[in-house]
């Protein structure tokens, strides 16, 4: 099989792998597929076989961590049945968006953000859409449970969710500390909560 070995872990993981290092240590721009082949220890040939070029092969490798941290999120809330302590358990999980793999993702989103765009397209560049979504099962099991109003709109609900969810996490404030989670589970039930258990208002 000459230099390259092609035997052992599957190669698109090892592809993956070698591309998450090689964006942590150098970027999007300074990521080649050279580098990230000989990584990997296959040819560039070889990598082209599963990946036609460095925006499909580090997008595949962004892509995979996003989804890494939702799969981390769903966990997270796993046998929490409350919906405020849902939330705050969201908030919680959104803090360790600054520790890794999340804060790749932002720091990628953020220092290279037209690279970052070509790399996983307009549907993953926004961190609203894609934290909608995964609220929005959550939103639905809260009206289930009566919760929060039975009129609530999910998507709209689950969106403004998202947005509340990623100021508590990550914008500083007086009044609050992100990292105390008693205190951000009383701020979710004196202001969040009621929000969502009125009715939504007329237009």
């Amino acid at each position: 099989m000459g230099r390259y070995a092609v035997t052992g872990p599957d190669v698109r993981t090892r592809l993956l792998d070698a591309a998450q290092d090689a964006l942590a240590a150098r970027g999007i721009r300074g990521t080649t597929v050279q580098h990230v082949a000989q990584r990997a220890g296959v040819s560039r040939a070889w990598l082209y076989r599963h990946f036609p070029d460095k925006s499909s092969l580090l997008g595949a490798a962004i892509v995979r961590l996003t989804e890494d941290f939702i799969a981390a999120a769903h966990r997270a809330l796993e046998g929490v049945d409350d919906f405020d302590l849902r939330l705050a358990a969201g908030v919680a999980h959104g803090r360790t968006m600054y520790d890794s793999p999340g804060s790749l993702i932002l720091r990628l989103r953020e220092a290279e953000p037209d690279e970052f765009a070509a790399c996983v397209g307009a549907g993953m560049q926004g961190m609203v859409p894609t934290l909608a979504q995964f609220w929005e099962p959550y939103v639905a099991a809260a009206r289930e449970r009566d919760e929060i109003h039975p009129d609530t709109d999910i998507a709209e609900a689950a969106e403004w969710v998202a947005r509340v969810l990623i100021s508590l996490g990550s914008v500083p404030g007086e009044t609050l500390d992100p990292d105390d989670q008693a205190a951000v589970l009383r701020h979710l039930r004196h202001y969040v909560l009621p929000g969502l258990r009125d009715g939504p208002a007329d237009d």
